[in-house]
């Protein structure tokens, strides 16, 4: 079995790619609200932040860089066996574009030495 975590500061298609996980035979897809840090120099790069002018305090610059640094974000979390691995991958593509490609997410895959209580779509149906 396999544990994929994707992570992705597209938080407006994390419903979406758990949808397309499911419907690609995940037997279920947990969503975690994340919040990630960029290195400011990118987002003002991205122009995305924008530095004050003046600033009277080093307190103020601190908050204010530290709150413009934030990045919002959704982790997904689905424990599969080995060959729907592949599947996830297209699923999560297919929504978010090319996952080598910058900004679009990342995805890590994991073994599991053991998995307690995972249920597979088949064994839920029967329950039915």
């Amino acid at each position: 079995m396999k544990l994929v975590i994707l992570i992705t500061a597209q938080v407006e298609q994390g419903m979406d790619v758990a949808q397309a996980w499911q419907d690609a035979g995940a037997p279920g897809v947990t969503i975690v609200r994340t919040h990630g840090f960029r290195t400011l120099q990118e987002k003002v790069r991205r122009g995305t932040v924008e530095l004050p002018r003046i600033v009277t305090s080093m307190a103020a610059a601190m908050a204010h860089v530290l709150t413009s640094m934030e990045e919002p974000g959704e982790m997904l979390l689905s424990v599969v066996d080995n060959g729907m691995v592949d599947k996830l991958e297209a699923a999560a593509t297919d929504v978010l574009g090319d996952l080598t490609e910058p900004y679009n997410g990342i995805m890590i895959v994991l073994d599991i030495e053991r998995a307690i209580g995972v249920r597979h779509h088949t064994e839920q149906r029967k329950k039915e």
